[in-house]
């Protein structure tokens, strides 16, 4: 009885831990067709690139901003220039942004794979 109790609630405690990730985490496609990894980080998010040109480089940093938003800086690979980024979730897609000087943006939409 005590094994059968003990197994309830571990198993009970890997799926509330599994349930509680957030949904910003995981694989996604990039406009230019790389893949970026979005992985927890103590309370923010890292974003690195797992494919493409830059495989393995850091691009970014997000903090949750309230209800599928996202606030940090994020960096153009190409020329390592970074920017304040925003990232929006909506379902399966995400909406990268970054700004200079909060009005000149440019938005890339991401697709979870």
């Amino acid at each position: 009885m005590l094994r059968t109790l003990t197994l309830a609630f571990a198993a009970t405690v890997m799926l509330a831990g599994a349930a509680s990730a957030d949904p910003i985490l995981g694989n996604w496609k990039t406009d230019s067709g790389a893949i970026a990894q979005i992985a927890s980080a103590g309370g923010a998010f890292t974003i690195t690139l797992r494919s493409g040109d830059h495989n393995g480089k850091r691009i970014g940093q997000m903090q949750p901003n309230g209800a599928g938003k996202y606030k940090g800086t994020i960096t153009d690979p190409a020329n390592d220039k970074t920017y304040s980024g925003n990232a929006t979730l909506n379902g399966n897609r995400l909406a990268m942004q970054g700004c200079v000087a909060a009005i000149f943006c440019r938005t890339q939409n991401w697709q979870r794979q």
